[in-house]
């Protein structure tokens, strides 16, 4: 590591990193480069959330549900259930929108009761067709009767889909609305299927805890990435909410004049801003050993611009890409051995027959290609073991 150039604010030298050290210490960030760093448990779960800040869900189910495989990643024992128990019971995370839906944790529900006013006053065409009067009728039926699935409202005048993700239930609309307004919350989820309960009869609220202000959801944001990415920028802090950028640019430059974060370079990659702690930079990092099979919608692996600048290898999600026109299958996972990306897998579950299927294996390097082959097999089998424990 060496020291050169202007960094932000004028009076801070550029410091310069390697890659290999670059990428060791997010994913020391990550909890990647240990074997149970969270423990076990509901407990684990929640520490998990805490510590990443968000845990994406998704719908695709071809291998397992996404926000499943963030977990088992990082908690080798993780269960199922452990995420039930944390949501629906300890009601230690909950369901809301970060850049896509998400468990977070409810220790920081404050951070996202502003948007939710926010959403009281907004108008959006996927919600045009909801009146307030359907809004109010769901709300009273949950108020009145407890909370309920799309399922259980039977009494609904069926309408065509607009969309292939809408539903042919008026409701379903109603109460995604409430939810985005923090007015619902979802109190249990099996499967895909939500049951929806008052935020604040769920939580044991008089009312929502007060908004936090925008400079305190910036500082939230930059404490979150420097917590979980370990080196930032704009983008990394502010992934799909552009409009929070000035006030994170205005916090680390305050941090960097106060000497709290350095501007470093990153090799290669002359021109694109990061900073980190200056305490990070003096981390004493080992060989990563660990071997794993990593969503598309990990955390490590989802910013895609971010993915490329660390690790020069730039993920394509073809789930959505027609069939003919994919290079590498409809959901390929990347495999990460030590602390490069070495293959990826095209993988789907037969649950019928009670097997991960590999439909295909590209390597991305031509090195120690048998001994990586015996490790990335390895964990393959502990996470089909994994996929079949229902």
């Amino acid at each position: 590591m060496g020291a050169r150039g202007q960094g932000l604010g004028g009076a801070r030298r550029l410091i310069a990193l390697g890659k290999s050290r670059a990428r060791r210490l997010w994913l020391r960030a990550q909890r990647l480069d240990e074997p149970a760093p969270f423990g076990a448990g509901a407990e684990a779960t929640r520490a998990a959330v805490e510590h990443l800040g968000y845990v994406q869900i998704d719908t695709i189910n071809v291998v397992e549900r996404c926000h499943h495989q963030i977990l088992y990643t990082r908690i080798p024992a993780y269960q199922r259930d452990d995420l039930r128990q944390a949501q629906s019971v300890d009601k230690t995370v909950f369901e809301y929108w970060t850049h896509a839906l998400a468990y977070v944790p409810t220790r920081d529900l404050r951070f996202y009761v502003r948007d939710m006013v926010r959403y009281r006053r907004w108008h959006h065409p996927w919600f045009g067709a909801v009146k307030p009067a359907d809004v109010r009728r769901v709300l009273e039926r949950i108020r009145r009767h407890g909370a309920l699935t799309i399922r259980d409202i039977t009494d609904d005048v069926l309408v065509e889909k607009a969309h292939e993700w809408a539903s042919r239930k008026p409701s379903k609309r109603a109460l995604q609305l409430a939810f985005y307004r923090g007015l619902l919350t979802i109190s249990e989820r099996t499967g895909m299927l939500k049951t929806y309960e008052l935020m604040t009869r769920h939580f044991g609220f008089r009312r929502l805890p007060a908004p936090a202000s925008e400079r305190e959801i910036g500082d939230y944001l930059l404490e979150r990435a420097l917590r979980s990415q370990a080196l930032v920028s704009v983008d990394s802090i502010c992934y799909l909410d552009a409009s929070r950028k000035p006030v994170v640019r205005r916090l680390i430059e305050e941090r960097v004049r106060r000497a709290e974060l350095v501007p470093l370079e990153l090799e290669g990659a002359p021109g694109v801003p990061l900073w980190a702690r200056p305490q990070s930079l003096d981390t004493t990092l080992e060989a990563v050993p660990a071997v794993h099979i990593l969503s598309p919608f990990d955390p490590l692996i989802v910013q895609r611009k971010r993915l490329k600048l660390f690790f020069d290898y730039e993920h394509r999600f073809e789930a959505y890409v027609p069939k003919e026109k994919r290079l590498f299958g409809y959901f390929t996972q990347p495999v990460l051995v030590g602390d490069e990306i070495v293959a990826l897998l095209d993988l789907k579950t037969d649950r019928e027959r009670g097997k991960l299927l590999v439909q295909r294996w590209i390597w991305l390097t031509k090195n120690r290609r048998r001994e990586r082959k015996r490790q990335i097999e390895e964990t393959l089998h502990r996470f089909e073991r994994f996929q079949l424990a229902r």
